[in-house]
């Protein structure tokens, strides 16, 4: 093959990479690395690339060409060199579908390993089908407790192939209470907590915001569950303007959070803080929202002001955000670090495994990691719980920005000190 077939091979990969369904492995990889001697080992990785969940999905098509680059001379092991294959499944943020393709990946495809991220929509499902399946298996972009109580975990006994990385619900509270502790409000809080993992996770009268807003002092207005696409919030608005709520919470998809805001403002509502998780995460969903965007806060789980780097690319988080707005032409987002920390993790994992060809041998390197990320430091065993493992969180706001109509501000930094601050949070209008 010469230089210009393999620069055609490189092109069609990261073409098959564009369509989000299926990356194979290529001659490229089978001449590179020797593929007489050496299978192909193969990664799954499932995302919400579509539906309403795709901001989650947004960056995986920058992070797999970066894969693909990183990896194109394939992994040394034990002294042999594998070429790796990507196979890429979209879950079309439905958890039906998350299961049905991690199925195919497992039994069709027979992946050695299985990557998931994005919320308990996607990765739950995920997660069950490889635990089911005895397939090694590592998460990430969901907090711990829906991820792990809403698959029924056992705290006793966790989990045997399904490992997991992110914050949990005491880091977010603590985040979204320090910063409404900072500013003078009436301590009054209003709660969208939708059906679904998230918001049953994060409205939970034991695990999730209410006790702990009770002992600080806040009083909390819950108006209960409601479905995910709900296009009229008018019960909500008027049970917080009944309790006179300052401030708002919750976590919401993208669409819900645009129907709420607009029709609060429609309605006469003005809360002094809104802090809001999921929907506010992401430029795209940010910049949909026009003047209401400016203000809004919310948790932040990776920025380019993170002090952390690739142990795969050597890229600090700065020069990997930098690296997606120019190739994508688009603000980052805070799923690039995540998406990447989980190749780094897997690619780390396959490196040290005893015998590729046995699930347990690839688990038990998983179990074993201690790996300084793009994220930050993750290793497994002292985790709250069994199979999980705890990075940081601090808190963001959106302000007007320089390059682009709006930036994520860092605005509270006490679970992690080492993530500078931008400056304090200011209230709304």
């Amino acid at each position: 093959m010469d230089d210009h077939s393999i620069d055609g091979a490189r092109r069609h990969f990261v073409k098959l990479a564009a369509g989000g369904t299926l990356i194979a492995a290529s001659p490229l990889f089978a001449r590179i690395a020797n593929a007489a001697s050496s299978r192909t080992l193969k990664i799954g990785y499932v995302s919400p690339q579509t539906g309403p969940l795709a901001p989650f999905g947004e960056a995986d098509r920058f992070v797999i060409g970066q894969m693909q680059a990183a990896l194109k001379d394939g992994i040394a092991i034990n002294g042999k060199q594998y070429p790796v294959a990507i196979l890429v499944k979209d879950s079309q943020s439905n958890p039906n579908r998350a299961g049905e393709v991690a199925n195919d990946l497992i039994l069709k495809d027979k992946v050695d390993i299985m990557l998931v991220s994005g919320t308990p929509e996607t990765a739950n499902p995920v997660s069950d089908a490889c635990e089911i399946n005895e397939m090694p298996c590592v998460s990430t972009v969901v907090p711990w407790q829906p991820w792990f109580f809403g698959r029924k975990g056992d705290p006793k006994k966790g989990f045997r192939f399904t490992y997991h990385f992110f914050w949990g619900l005491e880091d977010v509270i603590a985040v979204y209470t320090g910063m409404w502790q900072s500013v003078q409000t009436n301590k009054s809080v209003g709660g969208l907590f939708p059906n679904d993992g998230d918001g049953n996770a994060w409205g939970d009268n034991k695990l999730g915001f209410p006790p702990v807003l009770a002992q600080k002092g806040f009083t909390l207005k819950d108006p209960g569950r409601f479905q995910s696409m709900t296009q009229d919030f008018s019960a909500q608005i008027a049970a917080f303007k009944q309790g006179g709520a300052q401030i708002v919470t919750g976590v919401v998809i993208p669409p819900d959070a645009k129907n709420f805001l607009v029709q609060a403002r429609q309605q006469g509502f003005k809360p002094k803080v809104i802090s809001i998780g999921k929907a506010l995460l992401f430029p795209t969903s940010i910049e949909t929202l026009g003047d209401l965007g400016e203000g809004l806060s919310t948790e932040v789980w990776w920025s380019p002001s993170h002090p952390f780097k690739s142990s795969l690319t050597g890229q600090s988080a700065r020069q990997l955000a930098d690296a997606y707005e120019k190739a994508a032409s688009k603000q980052w987002t805070q799923p690039i670090g995540f998406a990447h920390a989980l190749f780094e993790i897997a690619v780390d994992a396959l490196k040290r495994s005893k015998d590729v060809d046995s699930n347990e041998a690839i688990r038990d390197a998983v179990a074993s990691t201690k790996l300084d990320t793009v994220v930050g430091h993750v290793a497994w065993g002292s985790g709250p719980v069994k199979n999980v493992a705890k990075t940081s969180l601090v808190g963001g706001q959106w302000v007007k920005g320089q390059s682009h109509r709006f930036d994520l501000a860092i605005v509270n930094n006490q679970l992690a000190p080492n993530v500078p601050l931008s400056g304090p949070l200011k209230l709304i209008g």
